[in-house]
């Protein structure tokens, strides 16, 4: 049994346009005891501004939905486009399935011109699974299988998993990590990628071979289909195994656990050229694996237009914040706040996200240095390892109470999440109007 949503764990409906309004009735339909029967979905990277109540955090901004019952998510991304995915916030429910891609498409997209194909068919999703329920996990969860836009391949139950390309076009792969636990590398044997949109914010183009990839964080990359007649492995390598990514056989997606590996076929996909035989890569995927040489460097991301000047020294914002045990903030509106977050926390390096806000990365994991000029933007970050003290600042100008928490989920129901209480008077006068308007 799993969690789903429309019958389904992968895109929600369609692609919206820019400026869209959403009203999505979410019917819990759970009826399984064995899962956790209340639920909430959240729409991560949406700002909900003005409409921090359809945020779907349960106990933060929302109560649970019961069975049989509904409730209406009504929200307007207002300017936000790009990938984006939702999932349930509650406990580690969205590990049983109940998570997939949110897309938001711009008509005037400035990268347009880069690519040909940007459809249904090439949202990528990667996900970790597992051969037991969240609410009868072990002390320390061990997921079984790695999905590529939800299937896998493992020794008892092979299954293939590929998408068509078309020679010499030009796609738009919109990669999102819906994983609970693992980070990827991912890759796609034989073929460059480049990065042009990152978790909503589009960036300057840049050209890699492969890219890591934590959870809840995507990447939106064009890859040139204008390699020979073939099919190609596409590749998800988990952490400790960085030095596997290039190889001419398919999809690659190898979890971080210990033992994994592309024997049998195990965590692969293919991308398959039109014309190209139907059948799986013939090239063995254990042997003659070459060093990635292009890997992404967050550093290297920078937005596309010219962000906000920051202050250009560390601990300028007007709140500065070292975050290493808070529990409850309370910040006013309107002002520059920088956390700190240092890495070497047991279990990491931990992917962190900010409800409510995209914030710049003026300093990146494996880095010492600051970028107070054009720093990436994005709503997901690694903190990192023991020697690293990742920086981030952003704007209260989002009234409500935003979570901010590990997104590791099995992390999160641990207790690794701090609520931002901002602009607190604003969000109490505009309970008061609500509460007289249903009076």
């Amino acid at each position: 049994m799993v969690a789903v949503l429309n019958k389904c764990s992968s895109i929600l409906a369609g692609e919206p346009s820019l400026g869209t309004p959403f009203s999505i009735n979410a019917i819990n339909q759970l009826t399984d005891q064995s899962l956790d029967l209340t639920t909430s979905i959240h729409w991560h990277g949406i700002f909900q501004k003005r409409t921090n109540y359809v945020d779907g955090v349960s106990f933060v901004t929302q109560c649970p939905i019961i069975p049989n019952d509904t409730f209406v998510y009504n929200f307007n991304a207002l300017n936000q486009s790009g990938t984006f995915w939702y999932h349930s916030h509650l406990r580690n429910q969205y590990c049983d399935g109940l998570r997939g891609a949110f897309i938001i498409d711009d008509p005037d997209d400035p990268h347009r011109n880069l690519y040909d194909v940007d459809n249904d068919d090439t949202i990528i999703t990667l996900a970790d699974w597992y051969h037991y329920l969240s609410t009868n996990r072990p002390a320390v969860p061990a997921f079984n299988s790695t999905l590529i836009n939800g299937k896998s391949r493992y020794p008892d139950r092979p299954a293939n998993v590929s998408l068509a390309v078309v020679n010499v076009r030009r796609y738009r792969f919109r990669l999102i990590s819906i994983s609970c636990d693992p980070n990827f590398t991912f890759s796609i044997d034989g073929h460059q990628m480049t990065v042009i949109e990152v978790e909503g914010n589009n960036v300057q183009p840049l050209r890699v071979d492969s890219l890591e990839i934590f959870a809840a964080q995507r990447y939106s990359v064009v890859v040139n289909a204008n390699q020979p007649v073939d099919n190609y492995c596409k590749s998800s390598l988990g952490r400790g195994f960085l030095q596997a990514n290039l190889t001419k056989t398919g999809m690659r997606a190898l979890p971080n656990a210990a033992g994994r590996n592309f024997s049998n076929l195990n965590n692969l996909a293919v991308l398959h050229y039109a014309g190209a035989p139907d059948t799986n890569p013939t090239v063995d995927p254990t042997v003659n694996i070459p060093v990635s040489k292009l890997p992404l460097v967050e550093t290297n991301l920078h937005p596309l237009t010219p962000s906000q000047r920051q202050t250009p020294f560390p601990a300028g914002a007007d709140i500065n914040i070292n975050v290493d045990v808070v529990l409850y903030l309370r910040s006013p509106a309107q002002q520059g706040v920088e956390l700190t977050i240092p890495g070497g926390a047991i279990g990491g390096p931990h992917p962190v996200h900010l409800h409510g806000h995209a914030f710049s990365v003026v300093r990146s994991a494996g880095n010492d240095s600051y970028n107070f000029d054009t720093p990436v933007i994005r709503d997901v970050v690694s903190i990192g390892n023991a020697s690293d003290n990742v920086t981030i600042r952003f704007s209260t100008d989002n009234p409500g109470p935003w979570f901010f928490h590990c997104h590791i989920d099995w992390h999160l129901a641990a207790g690794f999440a701090i609520v931002f209480a901002e602009d607190v008077p604003d969000v109490l006068r505009r309970t008061l109007r609500m509460a007289s308007f249903l009076a």
